[in-house]
């Protein structure tokens, strides 16, 4: 891994969260252990389609979580492409210690942020010490490819890490729809990882991939002998590229 890249998290579930704040903190704290600033930043774009209720549901709770970690919390209201091309975002983005992606639907996220200048900036700034999240729909996005979990499709994510696939709330979805679930193990992509993060847990790229939280992660495809599983404080050695 590039020693000046920020931690990277894919989150199964549970963003802003009492029992995600360790998590949480450790990201913001490794952004400013490289020199950024003590300010989180949430984007909500997942739920952009969704009620002004639910974004401010969002929006209270991440407050709620800056507030028990005793930082600056920014919510950048990014609910539309033209939002994603507004130079203040671009500004309020700059020398963030953590910024955060919450859930919702991962293809809007896609839609959203694909090619702009926003999203150069987001990748720019992590590639120079920001810790970078994305839970649930957060997660899906940063792959190449999004894999539908009610419904079968496959959609172009905005490509950060190419060769990961991210099933979300594994745990869930394997008990509501095991058919779907085995169905995209099988048409996984050769030399992609897929991977199910259980929910309220992390996978967490440092210097290494190591599971954080309560439950797990399953990598379903890519690994020699998969599918394994693996616990919380357990690292996972991925081939690991960046776009």
């Amino acid at each position: 891994m590039n020693s000046e890249r920020g931690a990277l998290a894919l989150v199964g579930s549970g963003e802003y969260m009492v029992h995600m704040q360790e998590i949480e903190f450790n990201l913001l704290y490794r952004g400013i252990s490289k020199g950024k600033s003590k300010t989180f930043i949430q984007i909500p774009t997942g739920a952009g389609q969704e009620s002004a209720d639910r974004i401010d549901f969002w929006k209270e709770r991440g407050a709620a979580q800056a507030k028990r970690l005793d930082v600056e919390c920014r919510f950048l209201p990014i609910l539309t492409r033209e939002d994603a091309l507004n130079p203040q975002y671009i500004e309020d983005v700059t020398n963030a210690g953590l910024i955060y992606f919450s859930g919702g639907d991962p293809g809007y996220i896609t839609e959203v942020f694909h090619q702009t200048p926003l999203w150069e900036k987001i990748k720019s700034e992590f590639n120079s010490g920001t810790s970078l999240a994305g839970c649930s729909a957060g997660a899906m996005a940063f792959g190449s490819k999004i894999v539908g979990l009610r419904k079968s499709y496959i959609q172009s994510g905005l490509g950060l890490i190419p060769n990961i696939e991210v099933i979300p709330h594994y745990d869930k979805f394997l008990g509501w729809v095991p058919d779907r679930i085995a169905s995209i193990a099988l048409r996984s992509d050769l030399g992609s990882y897929l991977l199910g993060i259980d929910e309220d847990t992390a996978l967490v790229l440092t210097d290494k991939w190591q599971v954080q939280g309560r439950a797990k992660v399953h990598v379903l495809k890519g690994l020699e002998n998969s599918p394994q599983t693996f616990t919380s404080g357990q690292e996972i050695e991925l081939l690991q590229s960046f776009a």
